[in-house]
């Protein structure tokens, strides 16, 4: 008997239970996006992927495949013996390729071979990616999202991880995008792709309650190189937005904590920096890299939030929402003080 084809519904409600779920595709595709959870036994590596494929559009689909069973074999038997070596009797792996064809078929076959349980996704990746997709069509209009606003440094994400201590609930599209959302936001790990960023989304989405108000920094429809999918981004436009009002010399002090890097290599922000010549003229660009040089930080934060970013987030927030509902101003920049903000928003929503 071959081994079980399952649906990507599988991948939720599996029964029985799954040991280990199986990505056999190439590490590059891999490391684009794939199931969470999952990990890379690579039956073919990203050079064997494109010599074979390169062979059976240019020359013959029967040598490709002649050669790519031979490297697949290969490499399933160096599986075998180090990553299969000590697996039990009642293993039970879920495998899937690009679309659950040979690739995961055939170490599917070797696996259910040796006495285990195997089952492969039908439709493979594409058929997870379609339900990502679709998800992300779908669930949006699902939550009664509230956007919460503030000028940079207010301290906006720190309110949102305030929210989840207090037992509300907070999507935070900065953290699944791996970037702050401004020029200096970008983080040093990088940011996923866009299908990962997706495929996060996805997930974060899923675990929320409907019923419950579903707090959101305000953003742009991009953060960073990330986009934010359409019917998220329009749901949000759409919704009310509270405002998070706080000091100058808190917000100074807040974005200090945020960008350490900067404060140890000034050169990264000086190279950061000078992208905003065209909209602030070299004569400021070099004013605010020479703050950077001699270590004047607050002098420099006080600058950029002032003349750049502050300007920059009236402008935006006009231009896509409402005025806010409601406005509470944080006494400081304590735990304690973002932990009573927090309840003040979730007490407002629930109004």
């Amino acid at each position: 008997m071959p081994p079980l084809r399952v649906t990507v519904d599988h991948i939720a409600t599996p029964n029985p239970p799954i040991d280990e779920i199986i990505d056999v595709r190439a590490p590059e595709e891999f490391a684009i996006d794939h199931v969470p959870g999952a990990i890379n036994l690579p039956v073919l590596s990203d050079t064997q992927r494109k010599e074979v494929g390169t062979i059976f559009k240019q020359d013959s689909p029967f040598t490709a495949r002649k050669i790519g069973s031979a490297y697949i074999t290969a490499n399933i038997s160096r599986h075998l013996e180090e990553h299969f070596a000590d697996k039990p009797k009642d293993y039970r792996p879920l495998i899937y390729c690009w679309r659950g064809g040979q690739r995961s078929q055939s170490l599917a076959t070797i696996l259910d071979a040796v006495g285990w349980y195997v089952r492969v996704i039908e439709g493979g990746y594409k058929a997870y990616r379609d339900t990502v997709l679709a998800g992300l069509r779908e669930l949006p209009s699902q939550f009664r999202f509230i956007i919460v606003g503030g000028l940079t440094g207010s301290g906006k994400t720190r309110l949102l991880h305030s929210i989840r201590d207090e037992g509300g609930q907070a999507l935070d599209l900065e953290e699944l995008a791996n970037h702050k959302g401004s020029l200096l936001g970008g983080q040093p790990a990088g940011q996923p792709s866009q299908k990962g960023f997706e495929t996060a989304l996805h997930v974060a989405l899923s675990k929320l309650d409907p019923e419950q108000p579903v707090f959101v920094e305000s953003e742009s429809s991009r953060i960073g190189d990330i986009h934010v999918p359409n019917e998220l981004w329009e749901a949000l436009r759409a919704s009310p937005r509270v405002e998070l009002i706080t000091s100058l010399e808190d917000r100074i002090h807040i974005t200090r904590e945020e960008y350490p890097d900067f404060l140890s290599d000034p050169e990264s922000l000086i190279a950061k920096l000078k992208h905003l010549v065209h909209l602030r003229g070299h004569e400021t660009i070099n004013a605010w890299s020479a703050l950077a040089r001699d270590g004047q930080w607050d002098e420099l934060i006080h600058a950029l939030l002032v003349d750049h970013y502050d300007p920059s987030y009236s402008h935006a927030q006009k231009t896509t929402y409402d005025e806010p509902r409601t406005t509470i101003t944080l006494v400081d920049a304590s735990p304690e003080s973002f932990a009573s903000a927090a309840r003040s928003f979730i007490l407002e929503a629930a109004r």
